[in-house]
């Protein structure tokens, strides 16, 4: 593997919490919060890095990723298939439900038995990307699919194990992704709404962990957190490793820049299959300063 001598950066905790599977951070221009979800716990939760504001909201299936809409509300990847919730959906910090039940709709609705959604983005022209995968993660279980934003679906792979992490180039067009078992970072050709050419940008040796989910800053760089690897990897597009986040926690999950100059690299982490958790484990972790995020496009449906 290429590598360039890595650099190390110190953390801090964001969100001190135990969430089972915290995945899909996703910074919130709009509202200018963090949006991060607990796929095991059902939960979908928002934090305000300035007022300190945390909120929750619960969903009735394993969420796989939780995005904001245009125009307020959000996207979400559920168990069978890809759900709309609206602008006052989230409750406050007492945990509490969305009270209304009719703020939800199904967009898309898809049962498969046996399997649940996992990771998700938005592209450039504001389609969802959504990933899915067999609860015992069977090769060839799972999918990666285009969401329009009225509905019409796509099957884009057909032969996924455990669908994961989703990017796109600052120039839009390149796509990044992530089946982990294989170990590998890929690279697509990007046209605006179709995918070609994949190949390999890097690989996760043994005994480094697996790749989960993965993030684009504004130089084009690719950082990916390592399951059962204790750190973030910053790859540049031509598969160099530059930077290594080293953390306490041995399963961060996913990784996204926040803050109101994108500087902030925020980061998800799992205690789910620990005998001994860290005390960290499940928290939400915070990189200041560790380089520059792309505005991340909300979903257009």
């Amino acid at each position: 593997m290429k590598r360039r001598r890595a650099r190390t950066h110190a953390y801090e905790v964001a969100v001190r919490a135990e969430a089972a599977l915290g995945e899909g951070p996703t910074w919130d221009a709009d509202a200018q919060r963090l949006i991060w979800i607990d796929i095991l716990g059902s939960r979908v939760f928002t934090f305000d890095p300035v007022s300190g504001r945390r909120t929750v909201l619960a969903t009735e299936q394993h969420v796989g990723a939780a995005k904001p809409r245009v125009g307020g509300g959000l996207v979400v990847n559920l168990r069978d298939g890809i759900g709309l919730y609206g602008p006052d959906s989230v409750a406050g910090p007492g945990g509490s439900p969305a009270g209304d039940p009719q703020e939800f709709r199904w967009l898309h609705r898809e049962v498969v038995p046996g399997r649940r959604a996992n990771d998700a983005a938005v592209a450039p022209d504001g389609s969802l990307w959504a990933g899915t995968m067999r609860y015992d993660e069977a090769p060839g279980g799972g999918t990666l699919s285009r969401f329009a934003p009225d509905g019409a679906a796509e099957t884009v792979l057909d032969d996924v194990a455990v669908s994961n992490g989703t990017g796109w180039s600052p120039d839009g067009r390149l796509m990044y992704y992530i089946d982990s078992p294989t170990r590998r970072i890929d690279v697509f050709d990007f046209d605006g709404q179709q995918v070609s050419n994949r190949r390999q940008l890097a690989i996760i040796e043994e005994g480094d962990g697996f790749p989960d989910g993965l993030t684009v800053d504004a130089e084009g760089c690719v950082w990916v957190a390592l399951w059962d690897g204790g750190a973030i990897r910053r790859y540049t597009p031509s598969g160099v490793l530059d930077h290594v986040v080293e953390l306490p926690v041995p399963r961060p999950t996913a990784c996204a820049f926040g803050g109101a100059d994108l500087t902030d690299l925020y980061i998800t982490t799992a205690r789910t299959g620990l005998e001994a958790p860290h005390p960290l484990a499940g928290s939400v972790l915070v990189v200041p300063g560790a380089g520059r995020g792309l505005p991340q496009p909300a979903f257009g449906g």
